[in-house]
């Protein structure tokens, strides 16, 4: 996810000279250097010196201990924090960094790689305007941005895009193993299943018409996309997917109990 932050912005027009990166693995640094030509150093203080902008891209279980260890710089420093940790709070960013912290929780999602990504963001009630629109611009390099007024709501933000791609490919995947059962052959089967859910991905964007509508008009009664839908839904469709979002939204909570 920071490779695509730092792509979306180099794509925005930002000067790679004013991206620095920290990176403790050393393969890892050379191919952010050769691929971007942003500075890249081995460790965080480094890399934030002097910056008025910090993206914790860390797992939710070590950012504690960057947090912490970042504590008497940031206190120093006062930067704007942009957190993109799946499940941990402004309040506990804030709690560890040492207190009076401006901190932004982003939930980007993984089409950001692509431009065409969607981040659900937060912002603590030490974030003033321009730190918003700093933290938009940020995060808009790689998509659309929903800001939320109640943090509670960036579990589910987490939960319904930030995972969401996944459930997508998991239905690719079961269309595509279908597909092959009856008959077709895979690249054949690939391509259609590929170009269905690109071609109902944009009519979804860019027709001015509810899913449910849209369902409608490819639905024939009697139809055998009748058929399809029916057997969906006599294997609960709606209840597993409300399940799967759930679940989801609560690991997102576990994540800030288990890490704080």
């Amino acid at each position: 996810m920071a490779r695509s932050l730092i792509a979306g912005l180099l794509a925005d027009g930002v000067p790679a000279a004013s991206i620095r990166v920290a990176e403790p693995v050393g393969a890892l640094r050379d191919a952010l250097q050769n691929d971007f030509g942003v500075e890249v150093m081995a460790d965080n203080p480094a890399a934030a010196t002097g910056a008025a902008t910090w993206v914790l891209a860390a797992k939710p279980q070590v950012l504690r201990g960057v947090c912490e260890a970042l504590a008497a710089q940031v206190q120093c420093q006062q930067p704007l924090l942009v957190s993109i940790a799946a499940g941990i709070t402004t309040a506990q960013l804030d709690r560890w960094l040492g207190g009076g912290t401006a901190v932004v929780r982003a939930m980007p999602n993984m089409p950001a790689l692509l431009g065409a990504g969607v981040s659900g963001l937060y912002a603590n009630a030490r974030v003033d305007g321009a730190g918003r629109k700093r933290a938009e611009h940020l995060l808009a390099a790689t998509g659309e941005t929903v800001w939320l007024t109640d943090e509670s709501g960036m579990d589910a933000v987490t939960a319904v895009s930030g995972s969401g791609p996944a459930y997508l490919f998991l239905l690719a995947e079961s269309m595509l193993d279908a597909a092959r059962s009856q008959g077709l052959p895979a690249d054949a089967a690939r391509t259609l299943v590929l170009q269905t859910l690109l071609g109902a991905a944009r009519m979804l964007t860019e027709e001015d018409a509810t899913p449910a509508e849209l369902r409608r008009r490819v639905t024939s009664p009697g139809g055998t996309t009748q058929a399809a839908i029916d057997a969906f839904q006599a294997g609960g469709f709606d209840d597993l997917v409300a399940a799967a979002i759930e679940a989801a939204t609560q690991r997102s909570r576990q994540l800030s109990l288990a890490n704080d």
